[in-house]
């Protein structure tokens, strides 16, 4: 009986040993999901600070106006937004414009447009929103990822200062460099950028879903069916938040990619080649979704001529101005001055493999990914946010080149995120040594946070002045001649528009002039310089321009219609028929040359083809054309 009795008395202790370690563990766990919870709410609080001062920071773009540069294709001259209806929507999605196919930024300048009008407060207002609301996504961002990089390296010393101090300060820092840094201006301040804030949202709300849905994978104790897992609410918010950022903007096709980025580290899912492969089949939809729209895109800028020099500059000229342009990048975030809209792409024949500068900038971006590649086995964040970063600017770096520039401030937009996350990584690990400093900890601190509020105040100053770059289309191209007077004839072609609309026709002649000094092969100018000369009544003078237009580039069908124009005001009606219908020929959907041809129509005595005309253009959307018709209706 004793030694039954010792027995049973054991065995009581054991099992309420192993009660009591529950009731330990238990009570961990509670703890941590308490702990968890109120970074969370710290999280939101600290979102919605930073996203006000962001807010409040952009309003004097307020009183900025449209600019003489993409404003007038998407919203002051673009009759296709004029009306929120079912056409919008049709035309939106199954038609390429301005060399894009992104119908979700159409449809906001519609709703902008029914909402405000033409009123540039408006719609400069809109960009703040949506700016401000990526600021406070980019903190949410950023406490949830840094609290599960440290969840997941408990065993590495090296992120055990990473506690809800740092994780804040982390992410406060992160939100201010990204919601108040003056590369970002040109995103917000510029209307016709809605593009950039619009795919911007929708890219981070999907990072964000997807992390929720790892969270909720990561946790389940049976392991689920891969066709289960993409039925999981939270991943399908991420895939459909990936298809508005995709609708809004192309660039969104670096997401997979980033999300496998985010797999190795911060959340620690691929750690084999097995589960480097699980992954890589879990973002099959994804990966899909960016292959497709990659195809579109590449259609849509062909449609609309934006790859043109894909054929004067070879691949290894592209491969080493986009090396350049990444350090050239790094730069500008760190020395935000001489920020520039428009860098011109260099002449092909200036850029020389083994040149200093070409050179250099790849042997520095080689030595920075080793570097990376070095420290990543027990530093995993480094190499993940330099991937990010060469990710998401790859699509803009011109390898397919787009356009004519070099590089643009406004391409930075979500690729800066990694850097200035490693930025706000390097500030709460300088905030949290010295808060451990056993003397002068005070002062240490007193004297990082005057260093700190110094850069914020005079980041704050360069944003200000950034934004009144894009006070107007003078403002703005005046701006960039002043940066490079020789280098962008694309500048004073703007600034002539400016001028002529001002009324200033010999300065617009002289910017004109400049620009094909500049490039005699521009044929814009020539158009324009044309215009300029037809309301003059140098009519001879204007022709000359027009036929010199159409010799350059015989697809431009604005210089048809300008020409019929002319031959309208000279009373030569047969030969300003003949243009129209060449611009129409040319561009179906132009409603001017209906509207025009519809003058000619009319003043032949032609009243039945003119109402057919003015129809037509009504139809599309040209409130000239709809005012003719109603008046001649009335007759």
């Amino acid at each position: 009986m004793g030694k039954s009795s010792r027995r049973k008395r054991a065995w009581r202790y054991n099992t309420d040993t192993a009660s009591g370690a529950q009731d330990i563990s238990d009570n961990r766990q509670s703890s941590g999901k308490g702990m968890a919870q109120e970074r969370r709410d710290s999280g939101y609080l600290l979102a919605g600070i930073v996203s006000l001062i962001t807010f409040f920071v952009y309003l004097p773009s307020l009183r900025n106006e449209f600019v003489a540069w993409d404003d007038e294709v998407y919203v002051t001259n673009n009759p296709f937004i004029r009306s929120f209806s079912l056409d919008l929507f049709r035309s939106a999605f199954l038609e390429f414009r301005a060399s894009n196919w992104h119908p979700l930024t159409w449809i906001s300048h519609a709703l902008d447009y029914a909402i405000f009008g033409l009123i540039p407060a408006g719609h400069h207002l809109t960009n703040i929103i949506l700016h401000a609301v990526s600021t406070a996504l980019v903190v949410l961002i950023s406490v949830r990822l840094i609290g599960l990089y440290r969840e997941k390296s408990v065993t590495n010393e090296a992120v055990l200062w990473l506690k809800r101090q740092g994780i804040l300060i982390t992410a406060g820092v992160t939100g201010l460099l990204f919601g108040l840094h003056p590369i970002h201006v040109e995103s917000v301040a510029w209307v016709a950028e809605r593009k950039d804030l619009l795919c911007a949202v929708f890219f981070l709300l999907s990072i964000l879903a997807y992390t929720k849905y790892v969270g909720v994978i990561d946790n389940e104790s049976v392991q689920e069916k891969l066709n289960v897992r993409f039925l999981n609410r939270h991943y399908l918010f991420a895939v459909g938040f990936f298809v508005l950022a995709l609708l809004s903007k192309p660039m969104a096709v670096s997401l997979p990619v980033v999300l496998l980025i985010l797999d190795w580290c911060p959340l620690g899912r691929i750690k084999t080649l097995k589960s480097f492969l699980a992954a890589l089949v879990e973002k099959g939809p994804f990966v899909t979704l960016s292959l497709l729209s990659s195809i579109v895109t590449i259609q849509a800028q062909k449609a609309g001529g934006a790859m043109g020099l894909m054929g004067v500059v070879p691949l290894s000229t592209r491969v080493l101005v986009a090396a350049k342009s990444v350090l050239a990048y790094l730069w500008k975030m760190i020395v935000p001055v001489n920020l520039i809209p428009y860098y011109p792409y260099p002449h092909p024949g200036s850029v020389a493999p083994f040149s200093a500068e070409y050179l250099l900038a790849i042997v520095v971006v080689l030595g920075i990914t080793a570097a990376c590649v070095a420290a990543a086995s027990n530093k995993k964040f480094f190499l993940a946010a330099w991937s990010y970063y060469l990710i998401t600017v790859l699509p803009v770096l011109g390898i397919v080149q787009v356009g004519e520039q070099a590089m643009a401030d406004r391409y930075m937009y979500l690729p800066s995120l990694s850097l200035f996350l490693i930025g706000g990584l390097v500030i709460a690990f300088g905030w949290i040594k010295a808060n451990a400093l056993r003397r002068n900890s005070a002062m240490v601190k007193l004297f990082g946070v005057s260093v700190f509020m110094s850069l914020s105040i005079a980041m704050v100053y360069l944003t200000f002045e950034q934004i009144g770059v894009w006070k107007d289309g003078m403002t703005l191209w005046s701006y960039v001649i002043g940066k490079e007077p020789e280098s962008v004839p694309f500048a004073y072609i703007n600034r002539g528009k400016v001028y002529y609309n001002m009324g200033k026709f010999d300065e617009a002649i002289e910017d004109f002039d400049k620009a094909n000094a500049l490039n005699p092969s521009y044929h814009e100018a020539y158009n324009n310089r044309g215009v300029v000369f037809g309301n003059m009544g140098r009519f001879d003078k204007a022709l000359e321009d027009f036929d010199r237009t159409i010799a350059l580039n015989p697809s431009y069908y604005e210089a048809y219609n300008n020409r019929g124009k002319v031959y309208y005001k000279m009373g030569k009606f047969d030969k300003a028929l003949e243009e129209f219908g060449k611009t129409i020929a040319l561009n179906p959907s132009y409603t001017l040359a209906y509207t025009n041809r519809g003058q000619v129509f009319y003043s032949m005595g032609m009243v039945d083809k003119a109402m057919s005309d003015f129809q037509k253009a009504c139809d599309l959307g040209d409130r000239k054309g709809c005012a003719v018709l109603q008046t001649l209706t009335r007759r």
